[in-house]
C-alpha cells in the first residue's frame, strides 16, 4: 500500500514539521512493515509554470518531425515575453496548456535546463512530459492541462510534485491497512490524535426505488449495495488532484467514474465496480456459475467459469467474476468513444473471504479488488463506499444522484470475546493494567464492558480478531514492542541429561574415537529402497509409518532403520571419490504397531491436560532408538609400511562392541541370517536382559545382491544396534575400570570343537569356569584342517588373570585355567589341542 503523505495529512492532523521518515518510524513501531518512504520532487528546482501554446512552426529535414513552437508563460520569464521551444511531441496544438520548465531550472536526476541551439533553432526551456517530471512512467506526450488554469501558475504546486509516499508491506491478517483509512487510523494511534473517519457520511435509507438486485447465494454474498447515478458528463475528465492522488498511490487513472471507484476504494478500502447502465438488462443477480458458462473480462481474456466461482449477472448472463474483475460487456464508456456514459450503477458489495481467493487463483487474475476481498474487507463500509462515489460524481461529472437505494443485507452479529483484563499482562510478562488495556483497545475500535472480566465487542473491519491473544496482541503492539523486557528463561535446578541422553552422546563419541563420521540424513524412505535391500514381504521393517504431506514422493514414509540413509551417503561419497568411508549415525526409527488409536487434537488456548497428552502420546509409534555404521574400502590403507586392511565383517561387529562397551554391556556374537546382511558373514549381537539372551543388532557384510542394487562398493559392510536395548541390559551408569598395580598372568588355550559349536558358547563357558580371577578373554585364531579331523575346528583363546590384591602364583593360574577348560569341555564337548 502507497500512503501520500499529503493525502493522509487529510485524515489526521500531523505535527507540521513531521517528515515521511518520522512517520514510518511510528508505524514500525505499531508493527507495520514500512519497506520505503520514496521523496517524490526531490531535486526538483523552479521555474516550472502553465504556458499557452501560441504558435507552432513544423521543421522539415531531420529524421523525426519537429516542432518549433512559440508558449505564452506570462511573467514567469521575468519578461512577459514568448519563449521558443523547440518540441518533438505532436499531442497537442495552439491553444492547449502545457507545463514549461525555463532556464535556470532542474528536474529530477539532476537535469539541469538552460537555453541552449538544436535544430538550427534556439529552445529556451522545454515542454515537459509526465515521464520527465516523475509523476509516471507515461512517454506518450507531453501533459495537456484542462483550459482553466491561468498562464504563469507554479506547476510545481499545482501537479503536487512534491510529496513524500511511504511504501507499507500490508501483512494478511491487517487488511484494513489496505486503504488510507486504515493507515490514518493507525498513525492517529501512534500520534495520539483524533481521525477524521473518511466513512462518517451521512446515508440515506434503503428504499424500493433502488436499482433492482437479487442476491441467490447468501452466504458467498452477505451484502450488496447498489446506487445510481445519471446525468453524468461524458467528457468529463478526471481533475488533477484526483489523478495524482492515485499516480502516487501507484494507480493509473482511466476514466473520471473508474478513476473515482479506485480513488474510494483507496480512501475507505471498499472495492466498488461501475456498470454503464445502458449496457445492463434487467436486475443485477449474484449467483454461482454453471458449469461451463464464458465470460470476456475487462482484460479482453475469455474465461471458462466454475461451478464455485461467484459471479454478477443480468438478464443476458455473467457480466462479472464477483470481487475480481467486471465484464467487457458493461464496461464503462472511454471518453474518447462516441457514445459515451451517462448513468452508471454503482456496486459496493461484501462477499466471502475464501471465495474470492479461490476464485483469483483458479483464473489465475489477481486484482486490488481480490487482495482485498480474500484478506477481509468491512462489511459495514459499502453504503459508505457507495454514497461517497455518488458524491464524487455529482460533484466532478454533474450527474444527478437517484433516490433509490438498494441495500441487501444477511442477518449476522458483531463478533464479542470474553477477555480478562489481566490477560494480556500474562501474555507480555508486564503490568499494563486495566485502564491501559481498556483504553488501546477501544483506539483500535473496540466496544469494552466490564470490570475485570472483560466483554470485547471486535470492529467489522478488524476479523482477524478472534480470540483473546489476538487482543492480547493489539494492547502489547501499541504499548510498544520495544518495551517488553528483555528476561532470561530460569531452567529448574536438579534437571540434567537423562540416562538414555548420556548413552546417545557416549556412543557418538566412542564412534567418532574409532575413526567413524558422523553422516545425518533425513528421517523418510520409500517402498524401492526396502525392495533394494532384499527385505522380506513379511519383514516388520515393512511396516510404514506414512506422511500425510510428505517432501517427497518417492519418500512418504518415515524409517525404520537407519541403514537407507547412511548407505546413501556413502554411495554419494563414493561417487566423488571417497573410497575408504566410515559413516555412522544415530537416531530414531519408528515402528508401527497397528494399535495405535487416532490422535487427539490438542486445545490451543490453554496447556493440554496430562489425559490429553497421555492419548497423543499413545497415538505415536513405537520410536527405538539406533546406531548404525557402514564401512568401504580399506580400513587400514596401505604405505611404506605394508599392504592396506580392506574392511571386514569383522569391522562391523567390532563397531557393535564398541557402541555396547559404553552401555556397560559385553555381547554375545553369533552366526546369523538377516536382510540385507550376506547369509555366510552375517552376526547376530546378543545381549543378556533379565538373564535372557535378546537380540540387540546385526553386523556383517552387505549381500552382493544389496550392494549392486544401491550402487554401492564390492564388500560394504554394515551395523545396526537398538541403544535402548542395549541400556537395558546395561543396568545403569558404566563404571570406570579398576586398573591394578600387580602384574598380568596370560595363558593361551586352543579348543577343538565341533564346527556346530559357536565360539560364543564356548567363550561363555570359558568365562564362567575361570571364575572372578579372569580379566579378559580374546579369541585369537580360528584353524580347521586335516590336523584336527573333519567337521572340527579349533578356537585360540588368550586368557588374563590378575588379583586386585597380590601377585598371582602360578598355581593358582593353572587352576583357574584348567577350570576354564573343564567348564568348557563340560558344556560343549571341547578338547585340548594336542591332548
Amino acid at each position: 500500500m502507497r500512503v501520500p503523505l499529503s493525502w493522509l495529512r487529510e485524515y489526521v492532523d500531523l505535527p507540521a514539521g513531521e517528515t515521511g521518515r518520522d512517520v514510518q518510524a511510528k508505524l514500525v513501531a505499531a508493527g507495520l512493515e514500512v519497506e520505503t518512504v520514496e521523496q517524490l520532487g526531490a531535486g526538483l528546482k523552479g521555474p516550472l509554470v502553465v504556458g499557452q501554446v501560441l504558435a507552432i512552426e513544423e521543421l522539415e529535414g531531420f529524421k523525426k518531425p519537429i516542432r518549433y513552437c512559440q508558449v505564452d508563460v506570462g511573467q514567469a520569464n521575468g519578461t512577459g515575453e514568448q519563449q521558443n521551444i523547440v518540441c518533438g511531441a505532436r499531442n497537442f496544438a495552439v491553444g492547449d496548456k502545457v507545463v514549461v520548465v525555463l532556464p535556470g531550472a532542474e528536474l529530477p536526476g539532476g537535469f539541469a535546463i538552460s537555453a541552449r541551439k538544436t535544430y538550427g533553432k534556439t529552445s529556451e526551456g522545454m515542454i515537459c512530459s509526465a515521464s520527465e517530471l516523475g509523476m509516471s512512467d507515461d512517454h506518450d506526450g507531453i501533459i495537456v492541462l484542462p483550459p482553466e488554469y491561468e498562464v504563469g501558475t507554479d506547476a510545481i504546486e499545482l501537479l503536487q510534485l512534491v510529496d513524500e509516499v511511504l511504501d507499507i508491506a500490508v501483512t494478511p491478517d491487517r487488511s484494513y491497512c489496505l486503504s488510507m483509512r486504515g493507515i490514518a487510523r493507525e498513525t492517529g494511534i501512534a500520534y495520539e490524535l483524533p481521525l477524521r473517519d473518511p466513512a462518517l457520511l451521512d446515508v440515506p435509507a434503503p428504499n424500493s426505488h433502488g436499482y433492482p438486485v437479487k442476491v441467490a447465494d447468501p452466504v458467498g454474498c452477505d451484502r450488496f449495495t447498489a446506487r445510481t447515478v445519471t446525468g453524468l458528463d461524458p467528457e468529463a475528465r478526471s481533475p488533477i488532484w484526483l489523478q495524482r492522488r492515485l499516480q502516487k498511490a501507484g494507480v493509473r487513472p482511466v476514466s473520471l467514474t473508474v478513476d473515482i471507484t479506485n480513488y474510494v476504494m483507496l480512501e475507505i478500502g471498499q472495492p466498488l465496480h461501475a456498470y454503464d447502465r445502458s449496457r445492463v438488462t434487467g436486475a443485477i443477480g449474484v449467483r454461482r456459475a454453471e458449469p461451463g458458462e464464458k465470460l470476456t473480462t475487462l482484460d479482453g481474456t475469455q474465461r471458462v467459469l466454475d461451478a464455485e466461482d461467484l459471479v454478477i449477472t443480468d438478464d443476458s448472463g455473467p457480466i462479472g467474476l464477483a470481487g475480481v474483475m467486471g465484464g467487457a460487456n458493461t464496461e464503462i464508456a472511454d471518453v474518447n468513444e462516441a457514445a459515451g456514459t451517462t448513468e452508471v450503477v454503482i456496486e459496493a458489495a461484501h462477499f466471502a473471504p475464501v471465495s474470492i481467493a479461490r476464485t483469483a487463483r483458479r483464473h489465475k487474475l489477481s486484482s486490488e479488488a481480490s487482495k482485498r476481498f480474500e484478506r477481509g474487507v468491512d462489511p459495514e463500509a459499502t453504503s459508505a463506499a457507495a454514497q461517497r462515489t455518488v458524491d464524487l460524481l455529482v460533484l466532478l461529472a454533474g450527474g444527478t444522484a437517484e433516490v433509490g437505494v438498494t441495500e441487501i443485507l444477511s442477518p449476522g452479529a458483531p463478533h464479542t470475546i470474553t477477555l480478562r483484563a489481566d490477560h494480556p499482562d500474562k501474555v507480555a510478562g508486564v503490568a499494563y493494567g486495566r485502564e491501559t488495556v481498556v483504553r488501546r483497545l477501544q483506539q483500535i475500535g473496540c466496544d469494552v464492558y466490564g470490570a475485570d472480566d472483560l466483554t470485547v465487542t471486535v470492529p467489522s473491519w478488524r476479523p482477524d480478531l478472534r480470540d483473546p491473544n489476538d487482543l492480547a496482541e493489539e494492547v502489547i503492539r501499541l504499548e510498544g514492542y520495544e518495551n517488553l523486557p528483555s528476561t532470561l528463561p530460569q531452567p529448574p535446578s536438579g534437571r540434567g541429561l537423562t540416562e538414555r541422553q548420556r548413552l546417545h552422546r557416549r556412543v557418538g563419541r566412542a564412534l567418532a574415537g574409532a575413526g567413524y563420521v558422523e553422516a545425518l540424513n533425513y528421517p523418510f524412505i520409500g517402498e524401492e529402497v526396502l525392495n533394494q535391500l532384499g527385505l522380506a514381504a513379511d519383514d516388520p521393517r515393512r511396516d510404514l509409518v506414512r506422511l500425510v504431506n510428505p517432501l517427497s514422493d518417492a519418500e512418504p514414509a518415515l524409517r525404520t532403520t537407519l541403514l537407507p540413509g547412511l548407505l546413501a551417503a556413502l554411495r554419494r561419497n563414493a561417487g566423488r571419490g571417497e573410497h575408504d568411508l566410515a559413516l555412522f549415525e544415530t537416531g530414531l526409527v519408528f515402528r508401527a504397531t497397528g494399535d495405535e488409536p487416532p490422535a487427539v487434537r490438542l486445545p490451543v488456548d490453554h496447556r493440554p491436560s496430562d489425559e490429553e497428552i497421555a492419548q497423543l502420546d499413545a497415538a505415536l509409534p513405537s520410536q527405538p532408538r539406533r546406531a548404525a555404521t557402514v564401512l568401504a574400502g580399506d580400513r587400514q590403507q596401505a604405505g611404506w609400511w605394508g599392504k592396506g586392511t580392506p574392511v571386514s565383517w569383522a569391522d562391523a561387529v567390532e563397531a557393535g562392541r564398541t557402541v555396547a562397551r559404553e552401555a556397560g554391556v559385553e555381547l554375545i556374537v553369533r552366526q546369523d541370517q538377516q536382510d540385507p546382511w550376506h547369509p555366510g558373514r552375517c552376526a547376530a549381537l546378543l545381549a543378556v536382559v533379565d538373564g535372557e539372551e535378546i537380540l540387540v543388532g546385526n553386523a556383517g557384510e552387505l549381500h552382493p545382491r544389496v550392494t549392486k542394487a544401491l550402487g554401492l562398493p564390492e564388500r560394504t559392510c554394515a551395523m545396526e544396534i537398538e541403544l535402548d536395548r542395549l541400556e537395558r541390559a546395561g543396568g545403569g551408569a558404566v563404571t570406570s575400570p579398576h586398573v591394578s598395580t600387580f602384574p598380568v598372568a596370560t595363558q593361551d588355550v586352543a579348543l577343538v570343537v565341533d564346527d556346530s559349536v559357536a565360539a560364543a558358547d564356548v567363550e561363555k563357558a570359558l568365562r564362567e569356569g575361570a571364575g572372578e580371577l579372569l580379566e579378559s578373554l580374546r579369541l585369537f585364531d580360528v584353524f580347521t584342517g586335516e590336523q584336527i579331523g573333519e567337521g572340527k575346528k579349533s578356537l585360540a583363546y588368550a586368557l588374563r588373570f590378575r588379583a586386585p590384591d597380590r601377585t598371582l602364583t602360578a598355581e593358582e593360574v593353572a587352576v583357574a585355567r584348567d577350570a576354564a577348560v573343564a567348564v568348557a569341555a563340560e558344556r560343549t564337548g571341547a578338547t585340548l589341542r594336542g591332548a
